[in-house]
């Protein structure tokens, strides 16, 4: 492509360590520059019914079905990369908690001072469904650390909390201070797809796709693994 272009991408915060690491090299060899913003898959909900537009979107397989079914990104573009877990961490030397099993899970819960998770991303929606089904709503939700979106992990850094529980990438994400205690019990799982797909009012679908299949190339998906994604 002779002209350089940009692209805005709608993407979470599970990308941000990847894009990071891979966007320079996409940008000086396409000549496409990456403006990328990062939220939740709900908060990007409301940035489309705003009425609000991009070129690309990456996120949870269910946020770009979603898409799909309300005519917003175009079908034939869909892509799937990666799965990807919950997990629970801790800030780097700490002790990491017995998760093994359920009851190891829910003892870990109760004893922890204080927990860091999220209210609108997905791993937050699903930790709120999860310790009611646990019996531990009550409990839990006492000494939770809650924030809209974003990195839960990086309040083990400033002591706020001891342990974090959100998507793997995203807690590793959070930086070299925080390690990976381990994923939630099997169990207790809830696993995610990493998708993508153009919008169908972009009028840069041919770069669009260009950085779709970027995304899907084997250094890129390598990146993925680092980043604590289990390419497909």
């Amino acid at each position: 492509m002779s002209e350089s272009i940009t692209l805005k991408v709608m993407t979470s915060n599970a990308l941000r360590t990847v894009f990071r690491d891979l966007l320079p090299a996409f940008e000086t060899a396409h000549a496409i520059k990456i403006d990328a913003s990062y939220d939740p898959a709900k908060r990007v909900q409301i940035r489309l019914a705003a009425g609000e537009t991009a070129d690309v979107a990456v996120s949870n397989l269910p946020a770009i079905e979603r898409m799909i079914s309300e005519n917003i990104l175009d079908a034939a573009s869909r892509r799937e990369f990666a799965h990807y877990g919950i997990g629970i961490a801790v800030k780097a030397g700490a002790v990491k908690p017995d998760i093994s099993t359920v009851d190891a899970f829910k003892r870990t819960l109760l004893e922890a001072r204080s927990i860091a998770c999220t209210i609108e991303g997905a791993s937050g929606i699903y930790f709120a469904e999860l310790i009611k089904r646990l019996d531990v709503a009550d409990m839990v939700n006492a000494k939770a650390s809650r924030q809209p979106g974003g990195l839960c992990a990086e309040q083990l850094l400033d002591g706020r909390a001891d342990i974090a529980i959100q998507q793997v990438p995203e807690l590793l994400a959070a930086g070299p201070g925080i390690e990976l205690a381990a994923l939630l019990p099997a169990e207790l799982q809830k696993m995610s797809v990493l998708s993508a797909g153009v919008f169908k009012t972009s009028a840069q679908a041919v770069a669009g796709r260009c950085f779709i299949d970027f995304l899907a190339t084997p250094a890129s998906l390598q990146t993925l693994k680092a980043a604590g994604f289990d390419p497909i």
